[in-house]
């Protein structure tokens, strides 16, 4: 995330627990194109335990791996981009707009295959008013 404009705040999840919520700034151009319309959400339920909070560091180590590798492969092939990351509550979930869901799985499976395979569960639906990030970034509001 180093070679972008990110903001981190402390949240709190549905039921309580605490959830760190990372949102991308340097999103203008992508939120201003209509063609970025889909959102796409990838999760990593990194604990079935009811009180685990953070991840490992063995999993937080993979998934700093996994966040690299999607941000270098997007930033290269800007057919995407990463908006917010929540970690936390047992999993850790990366929030995407993206123009094709078919491209972005062709460059998701780029990006990770030098990865051990991933217990990632995606799910894409359309956000063409970026709802979701106006919401994550009430965090970074909350913490001015």
């Amino acid at each position: 995330m180093a070679n972008n404009d990110w903001w981190t705040a402390p949240a709190e999840a549905p039921d309580g627990r605490l959830i760190m919520v990372s949102g991308r700034r340097d999103i203008a151009r992508f939120r201003e194109n209509p063609k970025f319309s889909i959102r796409i959400n990838i999760s990593w339920q990194y604990s079935d335990a009811p009180d685990a909070e953070m991840p490992s560091d063995d999993d937080a180590r993979v998934m700093e791996q996994a966040t690299d590798a999607l941000n270098a492969i997007f930033d290269k092939d800007p057919v995407a981009v990463m908006t917010g990351i929540y970690t936390g509550a047992g999993s850790r979930e990366w929030v995407f707009y993206t123009l094709s869901t078919h491209i972005f799985q062709k460059k998701l499976n780029e990006a990770l295959a030098d990865l051990p395979l991933l217990p990632l569960k995606i799910t894409a639906e359309n956000d063409p008013d970026w709802d979701e990030y106006a919401e994550m970034s009430q965090a970074e509001i909350d913490i001015r």
